[in-house]
């Protein structure tokens, strides 16, 4: 895992990668503290980290696109599996090499509310709360990266994929004012997640039956559910895109309440993710 770690770590720095990705984080960080805490003379450095954090669908996808999929496109995932390690142990590694790119620029924003405060009064608690929960939301962000690149073999494709799905996500709230917010519209957009969720586990079992077998039986749940109580799915579909808002969780710790569940939720995103892409790799690997 460590030799997969420095292989990573050095191509990314060989590379334009990691500095297009530092560079744009800290563009964005800076820009945020340039209109909130120096323009506008407002000491919650936590709101530059909130302002421009739309900026990971445009870097996230750019640090992880070629992640796996370049190793698919030009055949060298051969020799990863031929290694004498496990393939958690390669998307680990992988993982830990995107984490430390992501870290070092991080480092330096963490310098500015120590800066900032001695011009004036900073909330250095809730700045370095909020830095915390900063890092868990873009560690989760680059988790879900990984993921995609592990299902194509186009940089291209994965990089459009990724900045779709974090813009989904970070306008989920926003969006969620405009869905049905009755229980056929529930009903209806939950059949449809079942769906993905069937074409998913088909693209990474290459089990039919298994797909098929998990869709029938949660569309089955739903009906059933909706024909003993439907009252239960009425606003569900807003709900369900407000919690899953990786962004809207991150806006209570700006506002100062350092929310462990959030932690939590970072934390299971990242798993669930890196579990998806070692199960893609595996059925590659059987393939």
């Amino acid at each position: 895992m460590i030799a997969v770690w420095k292989h990573e770590l050095r191509s990314y720095f060989h590379s334009l990668t990691a500095y297009v990705f530092g560079a744009g984080l800290l563009l964005a960080v800076g820009l945020g503290a340039m209109l909130y805490n120096i323009e506008a003379a407002v000491s919650n450095f936590e709101y530059a980290l909130s302002y421009f954090s739309i900026i990971f669908a445009v870097i996230v996808p750019i640090l992880t696109m070629r992640v796996i999929a370049e190793e698919r496109k030009q055949k060298t995932d051969q020799l990863l599996y031929s290694l004498p390690i496990t393939t958690t142990q390669v998307i680990v590694g992988k993982y830990l090499a995107l984490l430390v790119v992501y870290l070092i620029p991080l480092c330096i924003v963490a310098l500015y509310p120590l800066i900032f405060s001695q011009f004036g009064d900073v909330y250095l608690l809730t700045s370095y709360g909020s830095m915390v929960a900063f890092f868990l939301m873009g560690a989760a962000l680059i988790a879900l990266g990984v993921f995609i690149s592990s299902l194509t073999d186009n940089q291209g494709f994965a990089a459009g994929i990724g900045i779709g799905v974090i813009l989904l996500n970070y306008f989920s709230v926003s969006l969620s004012e405009y869905v049905s917010a009755t229980a056929f519209g529930s009903v209806a957009a939950l059949c449809v997640i079942i769906l993905a969720l069937g074409a998913v586990i088909k693209h990474l079992t290459k089990n039919e039956t298994l797909a098929y077998g998990v869709c029938f039986v949660l569309v089955a749940a739903v009906g059933v559910t909706n024909f003993v109580n439907g009252g239960v799915f009425e606003g569900l579909l807003p709900s369900i895109m407000t919690k899953l808002s990786l962004f809207d969780r991150f806006t209570g710790f700006v506002n100062g309440v350092f929310d462990l569940t959030s932690i939590v939720y970072y934390v299971s995103v990242i798993v669930f993710f890196l579990f998806l892409s070692i199960q893609s790799l595996e059925k590659r690997r059987y393939n």
